[in-house]
């Protein structure tokens, strides 16, 4: 068989219908209600207790943390309410031996103290006022303290927006002592041990904090609707109406959390979406792949989307023509059916025949290849998977192949994507309800300058903010201010100080903001515009409401994100104390 025919029956193989699509859509929405109506469920949508989001006029100085593997990182992130943020941040390696310490306080400590190093690098005269007051056993006025977002990317059951008890460790770690413990206690404990400055106020997932990025810093009031990532793996963050949430009232566990906003993040942990296979796309490398992986029938919907498998998906589609005696892949009779005048080959120890041998980078090189002859695409393949002098005919067969992967992919994502916008209410918003919303939003903004202009003349009253510096807080009722054109500086190798400007753009608050992180939608072509595609081809959101919607990148979501969330708990804090 012609090596171009067979290529396009495996391509064909990937292809995600329009019918599909839709139906994906309606089991994606019965599974959101489902797990917001129950613990357990397939799709876990986990309430963050997490009950803001920013909207870029929020001010202040918050610090977060972030362990999410062998590193663990401080930063402290001015917010300076126009949407634009400063980030200075410092990276430790955490010792192989406090991985595995023999007690949670003996890792604890040593990330409380590198939390000191840090103030006393960045803020020394905050650091050393709060410990000499502290020991001289002066009392504290807790509204001097740094509040902290704890990104923390490991499995917690949590139960409020500062609790979270260990389940399980990960990725190397391993403190058996530490499970079952509130991990924001045992960092807090570690933190009052050296009289620092700190109070850590919230227990923050990243893809929550990519949510939160990405409403701060993009324009509009409304807010952002949701945070995605599509990475090495893949997950989605969303606001949800309070009243919806059943499980926070049947499934009670004392917890107390902000109900006046009436909305709360919910984490969704869409990665296991479709279990049970009702409406996924399914091939014979899906099947292959599952099979063989450390974790077979979970992780379905991740399993076709993310970075981590899209490549392991391109090997066996590959190898599975290669061992077909009737395709001529990387086979050439002699040098005359070769545009090279030589024949292909593959090494013997090629990573072609290794599970997990291709690296899903390879894909977005061989899809985005518009060079003569496909030269990119032929290099890649003797490089990465040992097979010399593929022919042009053999390049365009692994790019058809590498593009249908890709695009079936964001098409999955869309699924996540239309489901969450439908089921937002967004496009069914009337010109009425739009104005309201304005005008809330405005009112809000307003109280929000003059409560802060009162507190700036307290503090200028009392001493406590010179007069020089006091500078009143003008409500910005548009969009964001204009942004910085400073630019991104790096001081050492392990610290690193940013000023991040805010997006431009029209402000329309019928847009609905998504915010999305990850490797596939930075580097694989066409990552957005094959998302855009099938979100058209849902009815309930079709061309017009397509438009409407807004995708931009969120970075930093460990980092900025964390700190919006220490403010929104801070926030939150105060409320209950005035109540």
């Amino acid at each position: 068989m012609p090596l171009v025919e067979s290529a396009k029956k495996v391509v064909d193989e990937f292809e995600f219908s329009t019918d599909a699509l839709n139906k994906g859509v309606k089991e994606f929405l019965q599974e959101m209600d489902d797990g917001l109506e129950k613990s357990g469920t397939t799709m876990a949508q986990i309430p963050t207790y997490v009950t803001a989001v920013p909207n870029g006029t929020e001010k202040g100085l918050y610090m977060s943390v972030d362990l999410g593997g062998t590193n663990f990182r401080v930063c402290s992130i001015k917010l300076h309410g126009n949407s634009t943020f400063s980030l200075v941040a410092q990276k430790t390696p955490v010792p192989q031996e406090k991985m595995t310490a023999k007690t949670s306080e003996e890792l604890f400590a040593f990330l409380a103290q590198q939390i000191e190093k840090f103030l006393v690098e960045h803020h020394e005269d905050h650091f050393v006022t709060h410990k000499r007051k502290k020991l001289a056993g002066e009392e504290i006025d807790e509204s001097k303290l740094f509040s902290l977002g704890f990104t923390f990317s490991f499995p917690v059951n949590q139960s409020s927006i500062n609790q979270g008890t260990l389940i399980r460790w990960t990725k190397g770690f391993d403190i058996a002592d530490a499970i079952g413990k509130d991990v924001c206690k045992l960092l807090q404990d570690a933190i009052d041990n050296l009289h620092l400055p700190v109070r850590v106020v919230a227990l923050v997932n990243d893809t929550v904090g990519t949510l939160m990025a990405r409403s701060y810093t993009s324009p509009g009031k409304s807010g952002t609707l949701l945070g995605a990532i599509f990475g090495t793996g893949t997950n989605g963050a969303y606001v949800e109406k309070l009243d919806r949430i059943s499980k926070l009232k049947t499934e009670s566990n004392g917890s107390t959390y902000d109900k006046t906003t009436g909305q709360m993040v919910i984490n969704t942990e869409w990665g296991s979406f479709d279990n049970a296979m009702n409406t996924l796309p399914d091939t014979q490398y899906d099947r292959d792949l599952d099979a063989e992986s450390v974790n077979p029938g979970i992780q379905m919907f991740e399993k076709r989307i993310s970075g981590m498998f899209l490549g392991e998906i391109l090997r066996r589609a590959i190898l599975a023509l290669v061992k077909d005696p009737e395709v001529p892949l990387f086979a050439d009779n002699d040098s005359t059916q070769n545009d090279l005048q030589t024949t292909s080959g593959i090494n013997h120890d090629s990573p072609l025949y290794n599970q997990w041998g291709l690296d899903t980078s390879f894909l977005s090189t061989a899809s985005g290849d518009s060079t003569s002859g496909l030269r990119l695409t032929r290099q890649a393949l003797n490089r990465e998977l040992g097979i010399h002098a593929a022919s042009a005919e053999d390049a365009e067969a692994v790019k058809a192949l590498s593009t249908a992967i890709g695009r079936r992919s964001a098409r999955l994502a869309a699924v996540a994507i239309g489901a969450t916008i439908i089921r937002s209410g967004k496009l069914s918003v009337s010109p009425v309800e739009s104005f309201t919303n304005t005008v809330t939003d405005t009112v809000i903004s307003l109280g929000n300058a003059i409560k802060e202009n009162l507190r700036i003349v307290a503090d200028t009253l009392t001493g406590t903010t010179p007069a020089s510096d006091a500078k009143p807080v003008v409500p910005e009722v548009g969009g964001g201010a204009s942004s910085s054109n400073e630019a991104h500086i790096t001081t050492t190798s392990d610290t690193e100080s940013k000023v991040i400007p805010h997006e431009s753009a029209e402000i329309d608050d019928a847009l609905i903001d998504i915010g999305v992180d990850g490797s596939l939608v930075e580097f694989y072509p066409n990552f957005e515009e094959y998302i855009r595609e099938a979100l058209r081809e849902i009815p309930e959101i079709g061309v017009e409401g397509e438009r409407k919607v807004r995708i931009g990148i969120a970075k930093d979501g460990s980092g900025v994100g964390a700190a919006l969330i220490a403010l929104v708990a801070e926030r939150a804090l105060e409320n209950q104390e005035e109540a």
